[in-house]
């Protein structure tokens, strides 16, 4: 695990993926930025989630609710009654640790005595304008969700939406974790992509309004159950990874068991990765049936139930939710995609990403780069791509490590301006998976690269 761990906290540094946040001053423990690459990488994931679910579908819209809210609204989600863990603390040197880890009632780093266990409130707390007491404390929220269900009412009615439909959010959550890591595996602050999608609940948590009922078999025949739902989202969820390149040995669903479940989840399931330490979670689908909804109605005093207008059938609907954080998948599709290879006596690199998930789609290179005829060239091809393309130009180097550099990115293409360029306008295409070479003319440049790209999208 250590070996594999730190070649790739190694290459996300040194290539501009990952970097420890506020390193100039020690860093910040269990926080990372993006770089220049990562941010692409990210980018790539968070759109090819968003196409998916929401722009290539007529049932889920999408939302973007404010990090801050009511405290009311963790109240109602029971966040402030159950989102803790329990702590020992050293009466000595007042370090804690989590209860499960500790055996006895010794401390571990100094070897002081720890107190009774102690529950620490998970959820980051902080106080809204500038009074500081009771009255004003608010949370930064542990998760998106919450901001689509006390959204629920006033986006199905704006929006026309009909039962079965989903609501999708991507964005920041906080958790003040005890345990982090490894690397971006947990962090305190992280993003999540989350779809909330209402569907119709069994019978007897449905009333009908029988002067509307014109035909009996006007009464939901088509929908699905919540279970099936369920089963549906598990199964559309695992395949979109393995779509965008995660090996089918390295992933699987696991269910969980009673004594797992949350306290709003009656059924969840885990997708989980093979990562170095082990199979651990990427993402989570629950049935959270109508727990949610009813606990923000009672707690608002609100009516947030469905109606249905053609068949007056009236109700709290039931919510499977597919809730993914941003980093697992990325640290994942990085793992999977970390290849080491002999070429020619020399140790070669290189991610092979899935082409719609690597930052950039090609690179232009001149052969040389004190020849400016070839430079000049080069960064004129560069500027034809760059409209069409997410793509960079590098001089500085030799071609050989130029190319070695964009292996280690993940970069599908790299194109070369040579002597012939000058002569012929055509230049040298080389493949990341396969370091073939072809010759294509620059007037069908951007026509092939994305053709090629196409084929593997």
């Amino acid at each position: 695990m250590k070996a594999i761990m730190e070649k790739i906290i190694s290459l996300a540094k040194r290539r501009g993926f990952v970097f420890p946040n506020s390193e100039i001053y020690g860093g910040l423990e269990a926080s990372y930025d993006f770089g220049p690459m990562g941010v692409e990488l990210a980018r790539n994931i968070k759109n090819l989630w968003w196409q998916e679910y929401v722009l290539s579908r007529p049932d889920i819209v999408g939302l973007d609710s404010a990090i801050f809210m009511s405290s009311q609204v963790w109240e109602a989600s029971g966040h402030t009654q159950e989102f803790f863990d329990k702590l020992l603390e050293c009466q000595k040197c007042h370090q804690r640790f989590p209860q499960e880890r500790i055996k006895g009632n010794i401390c571990p780093n100094c070897g002081g005595f720890l107190s009774k266990p102690q529950k620490f409130q998970l959820m980051l707390e902080t106080f809204w304008g500038p009074v500081k007491d009771s009255a004003h404390i608010v949370y930064m929220r542990p998760e998106t969700a919450q901001g689509i269900f006390i959204n629920f009412k006033i986006v199905q009615e704006v929006m026309r939406l009909k039962i079965p439909f989903g609501i999708a959010q991507i964005g920041k959550a906080f958790r003040n974790e005890i345990t982090v890591g490894p690397f971006i595996f947990r962090k305190r602050e992280f993003e999540q992509m989350e779809i909330e999608y209402f569907v119709t609940p069994p019978k007897d948590k449905i009333k009908t309004q029988k002067s509307k009922i014109k035909n009996k078999n006007q009464r939901v025949k088509n929908n699905k159950t919540p279970e099936s739902w369920y089963e549906y989202w598990k199964k559309e969820r695992l395949n979109w990874y393995l779509k965008y390149g995660i090996k089918k040995e390295n992933i699987r669903l696991r269910e969980h068991k009673k004594s797992e479940l949350a306290h709003y989840a009656t059924a969840s399931a885990d997708i989980e990765y093979h990562f170095p330490w082990g199979w651990s979670e990427i993402e989570g689908i629950a049935n959270r049936e109508d727990f949610d909804l009813r606990q923000h109605q009672k707690q608002s005093k609100k009516d947030l139930t469905y109606t249905d207008d053609k068949t007056g059938e009236k109700y709290l609907p039931y919510v499977i939710e597919p809730s993914a954080g941003l980093e697992r998948p990325f640290l994942a599709f990085l793992l999977d995609a970390y290849e080491e290879e002999e070429v020619r006596g020399e140790k070669r690199v290189v991610l092979r990403l899935h082409p719609a998930l690597s930052p950039v789609k090609a690179a232009v290179f001149p052969l040389k780069r004190n020849e400016p005829k070839l430079v000049k060239k080069a960064k004129e091809i560069f500027r034809q791509l760059r409209e069409h393309l997410p793509v960079i130009y590098d001089d500085t180097g030799s071609i050989g490590r130029l190319y070695r550099r964009q292996d280690e990115v993940g970069t599908p293409f790299c194109v070369t301006v040579d002597f012939k360029t000058l002569e012929k306008d055509d230049v040298t295409v080389r493949w990341r998976d396969t370091m073939e070479q072809e010759r294509v003319a620059v007037a069908k440049l951007v026509e092939y690269l994305k053709k090629q790209l196409w084929k593997t999208c």
